[in-house]
């Protein structure tokens, strides 16, 4: 058996690619859990929502990392402007001076190096992450420094559109969860996990409707604390 047997489907692996498979989806969580019937109820079919993917993929999305959209995509801006191009070469070759003018944090300068060097050796293969099972990405991604859970979980459902992956650490999912379930707190991500096993493999369908929740709960005062 090859090495890679455990993590690479011998079949094309299903994504997310339009509105009739999100449809699919909600049919099928709601007839495995009558809760989820209000919450479609509210949001209805949410919009997919699919990014580039690759090596300026990922390293968008760690951009992104705990800080505001608006303050993500001045520093993205920035860094594409500062670059030129964010490729593995130009990270490889970018200065130190370099990437402060980007306005990157330490935490994501080193991230962004250790992807960089990853996909150059031979580490990070995205083609490979493209036919893995949502799983195997996740590990394959948290594998390198700096990249922790939320930003594989991100860069499985945004970049490849997998329609099993799920992001148990995102705070918005995790809220959405706690009022659509009637849970007493909001849940950790280990509890949302164990909760989203009985989701797969439509795990992906559920993130986009709690995010989709969530825009609606936000839009009634007083609601999200």
């Amino acid at each position: 058996m090859r090495s890679d047997d455990a993590i690479v489907c011998d079949v094309p692996r299903r994504v997310i690619a339009s509105a009739a498979d999100v449809a699919e989806g909600m049919r099928a969580l709601a007839a495995r859990d009558p809760a989820w019937t209000p919450l479609i109820e509210r949001t209805g079919v949410p919009p997919l929502r699919r990014w580039p993917g690759g090596f300026e993929g990922l390293a968008s999305i760690v951009v992104s990392q705990q800080v505001s959209v608006a303050s993500a995509r001045a520093i993205w801006e920035r860094t594409r402007a500062v670059l030129g191009e964010v490729s593995v070469a130009r990270l490889l070759s970018a200065s130190d001076d370099d990437l402060r003018r980007c306005g990157l944090s330490r935490p994501k300068q080193r991230a962004l190096r250790a992807a960089a060097s990853a996909a150059a050796g031979g580490r990070l293969d995205f083609d490979a992450l493209e036919r893995a099972e949502a799983d195997a990405v996740h590990d394959m991604l948290t594998a390198i420094a700096g990249i922790g859970p939320w930003t594989a979980d991100i860069y499985i459902l945004m970049c490849l559109g997998h329609r099993d992956g799920f992001a148990a650490g995102d705070l918005a999912v995790q809220e959405a969860a706690r009022h659509a379930f009637g849970l007493p707190a909001r849940p950790g991500a280990r509890e949302l996990l164990a909760r989203a096993e009985a989701w797969r493999p439509w795990r992906g369908v559920a993130a986009h409707l709690l995010w989709a929740y969530y825009a609606v709960l936000k839009g009634r005062e007083g609601i999200v604390s």
